[in-house]
């Protein structure tokens, strides 16, 4: 991930744009993009500062507290699919999507098996294929 601009290089900007340059030239003249410059001097008529917003940090699960508990509790109480967690979380009023389900019941560890492993059928393999009767069939 790139680093910010330089308050420095974000403060002669904008000051050029309030001394009556336009955004584009401001743009050019600093080596900046032209949605960057225009994007600096919004910044500074909402905020009041030309500084960064926060780059990354820890966002928080959506399925935390009471959905958890529910989700957990229903995982444990019988046969799921994802996308039938997610719509019975929407309808708890939590909106959340296949992937944050997934997520979530792979790190509980909550995983449904729908079959479990059967040994090999003794029938083996039923059509020869599609050459002929004792011809090399392999691609």
């Amino acid at each position: 991930m790139g680093k910010p601009y330089s308050m420095d290089l974000r403060e002669r900007v904008v000051a050029a744009v309030a001394g009556g340059m336009s955004r584009n030239r401001a743009a050019k003249q600093f080596g900046i993009g032209i949605s960057t410059a225009i994007n600096w001097v919004k910044r500074l008529d909402e905020t009041g500062s030309v500084a960064p917003g926060q780059m990354g940090g820890h966002k928080p699960k959506k399925i935390s507290g009471r959905y958890r508990d529910w989700l957990v509790e229903r995982c444990r109480k019988a046969d799921f699919t994802l996308r039938g967690l997610t719509r019975e979380l929407a309808e708890q009023g939590l909106q959340v999507d296949v992937r944050s389900v997934w997520e979530f019941v792979r790190a509980e560890k909550l995983t449904y098996k729908k079959r479990r492993r059967s040994r090999p059928s003794k029938t083996g393999r039923m059509s020869r294929g599609v050459g002929r009767s004792g011809s090399n069939t392999a691609i």
